[in-house]
């Protein structure tokens, strides 16, 4: 009697077996997938056809106001190019706490010789009594509060006159928020509008509006009811 269910059960776990290893197409088949589309998306060549967009184009400009990773910001003036140094700018836009730090490494980088004021009357200037004969450029004179920002950027970049190029202790997003805070002081002194900072989000008038607007009608029904009553 054991002898027949070990024989019974042998050969079961064999069927079993047999059944688990070699099932066909049945078992074998993982099912359906979920959104196929992105698990085995289709690829597109650089300036092929494409039907995802209206214009059918598959190379895109990029969004506005984003910057592509390994180009952060544009860096591509030769010295000596005195045109394209006045042309020269950026689209990034600094918030507040980028601004302060603008300011920290103006301090430490341009304000021994331009001053911590921006007037050109730093501790190597001090008046006349320091170690410079010459004012540095005083970033509040008439001379620089409209200067394109990209004359400075070549300065920073190049040096100019006594001053050395700085390329070396600042990189290119340090030299922007730099700048972005000379031109925001530079604003505030008779320059240009500011325009490297982000930008306040709008406000939605008509919503504000909107309370004010049914408090109103409420307060004429009370009264008009009011009246009725005493009528």
């Amino acid at each position: 009697m054991n002898k027949t269910k070990s024989i019974v059960v042998a050969s079961l776990m064999v069927g079993m077996g047999l059944t688990a290893c070699n099932s066909g197409n049945v078992r074998r088949n993982p099912g359906k997938t979920y959104a196929p589309d992105m698990t085995y998306s289709r690829a597109y060549d650089a300036y092929t056809s494409n039907p995802n967009f209206a214009d059918s184009q598959t190379s895109r400009k990029p969004v506005d106001g984003t910057i592509a990773i390994g180009h952060e910001l544009p860096d591509h003036l030769v010295e000596g190019d005195t045109n394209a140094y006045k042309t020269f700018t950026t689209a990034a836009r600094f918030d507040e706490a980028q601004l302060k730090e603008g300011q920290r490494l103006f301090n430490i980088y341009c304000g021994i010789c331009h001053g911590q004021n921006l007037d050109g009357n730093g501790p190597l200037y001090n008046g006349g009594n320091g170690k410079f004969a010459a004012a540095p450029a005083n970033f509040k004179d008439g001379k620089y509060l409209h200067m394109p920002v990209g004359q400075m950027y070549a300065a920073v970049k190049f040096g100019k006159n006594a001053m050395g190029s700085y390329a070396s202790q600042v990189d290119i997003k340090q030299r922007w928020m730099i700048l972005a805070y000379i031109k925001k002081v530079q604003s505030e002194n008779g320059g240009e509008a500011f325009v490297f900072g982000t930008a306040a989000p709008a406000k939605d008038s008509t919503k504000a509006a909107a309370p004010a607007a049914d408090t109103t009608k409420k307060v004429a029904a009370a009264t008009g009811a009011e009246n009725n009553k005493k009528g």
